[in-house]
């Protein structure tokens, strides 16, 4: 988790909105993440969690708004956001992997051609983050031979081969058997523990409350409400997040 110092956020959204069609599906978002924090973002299906997350390296475009990061606001037209989006990694509910290739091939595909590493260099930081997610012994396997939580420990393994400041968990578990979950989560709690800064769109209350250093609780596409996780699952301030949090408070 964060050291509570004062800094300057890694990612800051401003008034941000995003609508599909009609349906105003972010409405005027504001919030930062500082280096080194753990930020999940928790709500009913529907509420813009995923949304906000895709707009946060513009898999999804705002309609407006400003997405500062590392200074640089990600909405404007001089931004190069290919570049940028290199220092974010992304993991999906629904893993993307490369279905015709193996485990090793997958997590240097990217570091070589988008960030011109050597193969060499490459395959050795593969090696390492494949032995952090514990799949060493998987290195040469084809992607189509892994259970769904070894998959998703790869496609966590090959965002982080990309040496990203920031990683972006777009409902990770929620694809996955209840038994393999644990194996998903023990490895964001490993990067957790390292100082990753995250945001993570989860279901998994108690990672949300063990993990996290804040708590954002969206309801209907505002941010209803955020805080620290003691203060969020103990003492909510709103009838709604009471409301959603009510199986989780009785525990």
């Amino acid at each position: 988790m964060a050291d509570t110092v004062a800094t300057e956020p890694l990612i800051r959204v401003e008034n941000l909105r995003k609508s599909f069609g009609s349906h105003l599906v972010l409405k005027d978002i504001d919030f930062a993440v500082n280096p080194g924090e753990v930020v999940t973002i928790i709500g009913a299906s529907g509420s813009g969690k995923s949304t906000l997350l895709r707009c946060m390296n513009l898999l999804e475009t705002p309609d407006s708004g400003h997405i500062w990061f590392h200074g640089e606001d990600l909405a404007a037209d001089r931004v190069n956001i290919n570049r940028l989006r290199e220092r974010i990694g992304m993991v999906f509910q629904s893993f993307n992997l490369f279905a015709n290739k193996n485990v090793l091939d997958n997590c240097t595909l990217a570091p070589i051609t988008l960030k011109k590493m050597g193969k060499d260099e490459a395959e050795r930081v593969a090696r390492k983050n494949l032995e952090a997610v514990g799949l060493s012994e998987f290195v040469n396997a084809p992607a189509t031979s892994l259970s769904g939580g070894q998959k998703q420990r790869v496609a966590i393994a090959r965002a982080l081969c990309m040496k990203p400041d920031l990683m972006l968990f777009d409902e990770p578990t929620s694809a996955l058997d209840p038994e393999i979950v644990g194996e998903v989560l023990n490895v964001m709690r490993d990067l957790a523990a390292e100082g990753m800064t995250m945001v993570v769109v989860t279901h998994e209350m108690a990672f949300a409350k063990n993990v996290s250093d804040k708590v954002v609780f969206m309801d209907q596409g505002v941010i209803a409400e955020q805080g620290d996780p003691q203060q969020m699952f103990t003492n909510p301030q709103l009838p709604r997040t009471r409301e959603f949090l009510s199986r989780y408070l009785e525990d």
